[in-house]
């Protein structure tokens, strides 16, 4: 027989067609709520901890014959990371350092300092290695109260001999012992430190809407504490930000009058657009590209954020301090891709800039690869462009 094509009337073909537009509709129904989800996710101010790794074995040197109190976890792309890094635990963290064995499943790491992880725990690897304050590092600090626009936000004041002042802004969910990596070499340098919170914060007052405004409206918390500096005698103030903390800096930049004067900034692994980085973002989820953009858009009504605005490689800040931007190379929160761009197009939008990459390591994780290389680069950096006498010397390679 040969083919039949059906025949529907107009009662079938209403029915067809209105099939169709349920598809239609319950597909674009699905987009908007997985963006919406997606949406929450990113505004959500909890901190929820996940335990990803093992802890397959400890050997010490006390109960062992090996030369050093190791550690042996199982392979991962975070565990194979080379360098110095935190292993946290429900109720403990340890130092953990080079690898110096493993095979396909493991990787056998230097225990360096902190507690001892027990054998079989869940764990993560964490990119700050030292709690809780900056006591761990051997520096005497002052806790103190920064006056911000929602109420009084704790701080790190670490003083120096110096008349310099370093802001450190943490990122998106971190906390302020990020900074704790950098403060010795900071200190060392003469340069006081102030580690601020935000909105939202812990010990920091919480946004009216409870949510997370992506540096739309938490760069005023930053101005904040650029006043405190100022009005505490500081000579010259620099910034330095690490992921979203970066994007604060960036907005303070564009939008406060504080902005003026500051003498130097430093992004490390800054989300240099938000777009991208909501897109990277969906790639990790394994969500189709174009939810990012259901989701960008879907925050934008829910909290008003022009994102446009964040991204620094169209629409640099009003003002452009001498800038030291650094990125690792396999940074799967923040893509690496915005801030080699930013770095070429510096020059054309008068924004002296130096870019450094750091290989092998994760999201903000150029300190814990390499903290020689970081800290050579950061402290060097700052020296030039805060000395009073301008450039000299090995300091000239910093410049712009």
């Amino acid at each position: 027989m040969g083919s039949v094509t059906p025949r529907f009337g107009r009662r079938g073909a209403a029915i067809g067609a209105g099939v169709g537009t349920g598809a239609v509709g319950l597909g674009v129904g699905v987009g908007l709520g997985i963006g919406w989800f997606y949406s929450s996710v990113l505004l959500d101010t909890r901190r929820a901890q996940v335990f990803p790794e093992r802890v397959v074995a400890v050997d010490t040197a006390v109960d062992a014959a090996v030369d050093a109190d190791t550690v042996t976890l199982r392979r991962s792309r975070l565990t194979a990371q080379p360098g110095i890094w935190g292993l946290r635990w429900s109720g403990g963290l340890a130092r953990v350092g080079p690898i110096l064995d493993g095979d396909a499943t493991t990787v056998v790491r230097r225990l360096d300092g902190g507690e001892v992880p027990p054998a079989g725990a869940r764990a993560v690897i964490d990119a700050g290695p030292f709690d809780p304050d900056p006591s761990a590092r051997g520096l005497r600090f002052h806790e103190v109260s920064v006056a911000m626009p929602l109420g009084a936000s704790p701080a790190w004041l670490v003083p120096a001999d110096g008349p310099d002042w370093l802001v450190l802004v943490h990122g998106r969910g971190g906390a302020r012992r990020e900074a704790l990596r950098i403060l010795p070499a900071l200190h060392a340098t003469g340069l006081t430190t102030l580690t601020i919170t935000y909105r939202n914060d812990e010990g920091a007052p919480a946004a009216p809407d409870g949510r997370h405004h992506l540096g739309d409206t938490e760069w005023q918390d930053v101005a904040a504490g650029v006043r405190f500096a100022r009005e505490r005698g500081a000579r010259r103030i620099a910034l330095h930000g690490w992921s979203m903390g970066a994007a604060l800096i960036g907005a303070f930049l564009d939008r406060s009058p504080d902005a003026a004067g500051i003498a130097a900034v430093v992004f490390d692994a800054p989300l240099v657009d938000w777009r991208e980085t909501l897109r990277q973002q969906a790639r990790n989820r394994r969500l189709p590209g174009r939810l990012a953009g259901v989701a960008s858009a879907v925050t934008s009504r829910r909290i008003g954020i022009d994102f446009d605005r964040f991204d620094l490689r169209t629409h640099p800040p009003a003002v452009r301090p001498p800038t030291l931007l650094v990125h690792t190379d396999i940074d799967t929160a923040v893509p690496v891709g915005p801030s080699r761009d930013l770095a070429a197009l510096a020059p054309g939008l008068g924004w002296p800039m130096h870019y450094l990459e750091v290989a092998g390591a994760e999201h903000t994780g150029a300190w814990n690869a390499d903290p020689e290389v970081y800290e050579q680069a950061v402290t060097g950096f700052l020296a030039a462009h805060l000395a009073p006498d301008g450039l000299s010397g090995d300091l000239a390679r910093w410049g712009p």
